[in-house]
Parts: C-alpha cells; sequence; structure tokens
C-alpha cells in the first residue's frame, strides 16, 4: 500500500507541513478515542507497519510512587497500535482489538516512547498480534506486549 492511497497518512503528511503539525496531528488522532488525550501524546513518526509516539511524565499521569501510571502506559502501547493499523491495513480489511497482553519490566520514571510495529505480511483476516512497547529515555524498556486485534474482511457495499 503506497503511503498516499492511506487517509491517515495522507493527513499526517499534511499535517506535518504546518508549523507545529505533528501536535495537531497528535491531538486529532487522540480525539478518536478520548482516552488517548490523556496521556497528551506526540506521534514522532507514522508509516505503514511503525508508528512512534511520546509522552512526558507528569502528575497526571503518576500512580502513588511517582512513576508512570501503568494504564497510561497501556493507553500510549493502544494508541500507538491503533495508529498503525488505521496507517496500514489493506482497504478491504477491517479491524477492532481483542486482547491485550503486557508485562511491566521496569519502572516507568522519565518520559516515554512507544513503539508499535507490525510486519507487512501479517496483514489477514484472524487474530493478528501486533508488538508494542515502551522506554525510558534511557532507553530501559518499561513495559512490552502485543495486542491482539480481529482483522476481518469489510462487508460487501
Amino acid at each position: 500500500m503506497s503511503e498516499q492511497s492511506n487517509y491517515l497518512l495522507c493527513l499526517y503528511h499534511q499535517c506535518l507541513k504546518w508549523p507545529l503539525g505533528d501536535r495537531i496531528f497528535s491531538a486529532m488522532f487522540a480525539r478518536k478515542a478520548p482516552y488517548f488525550a490523556t496521556i497528551k501524546p506526540l506521534i514522532k513518526e507514522l508509516k505503514p507497519n511503525y508508528c512512534e509516539l511520546t509522552f512526558k511524565k507528569r502528575k497526571a499521569v503518576e500512580n502513588h510512587i511517582g512513576t508512570v501510571h501503568a494504564i497510561a502506559l497501556c493507553n500510549g502501547l493502544e494508541m500507538a497500535m491503533g495508529a498503525l493499523a488505521e496507517a496500514s491495513i489493506p482497504k478491504h480489511l477491517r479491524w477492532i482489538p481483542k486482547a491485550m497482553n503486557v508485562r511491566y519490566t521496569a519502572k516507568a520514571d522519565s518520559d516515554i516512547t512507544v513503539i508499535a510495529q507490525l510486519s507487512a505480511d501479517a496483514w489477514q483476516e484472524g487474530d493478528v498480534a501486533v508488538p508494542v512497547e515502551a522506554r525510558k529515555t534511557d532507553g530501559t524498556q518499561v513495559i512490552v506486549g502485543e495486542i491482539i486485534i480481529y482483522v476481518s474482511a469489510k462487508p460487501a457495499k
């Protein structure tokens, strides 16, 4: 699939032409599921089968011990996966989240970078596991997992 034929990638590249375009695009995408906005994400890179976003460690996403809350991390994982899926899925298919499996591997005590990445040949009907992870600013992985999406053919119109 070419980047020009995907509505989300077209919008992303169009927004990047504007001052603060990455922030504008990220805010627009976060409105698709309002809980995404709670982490104030910034999509740093979006291309077929890849999304990278960041968000800052701040009081609103901290837990009782001062680290980034588990649900804030999962919001980041789900947003990156959703952007990847919308930017990558072949036009004749559709997707919906089915499950999320994660492991917390370290305390998230800094700003966070989230990556979702999938091989291009993974797009087929049925369950598709999208690998996701988040890292601290020093590169330490804080959460790793997969989000299972159910992929099916779009109904005929």
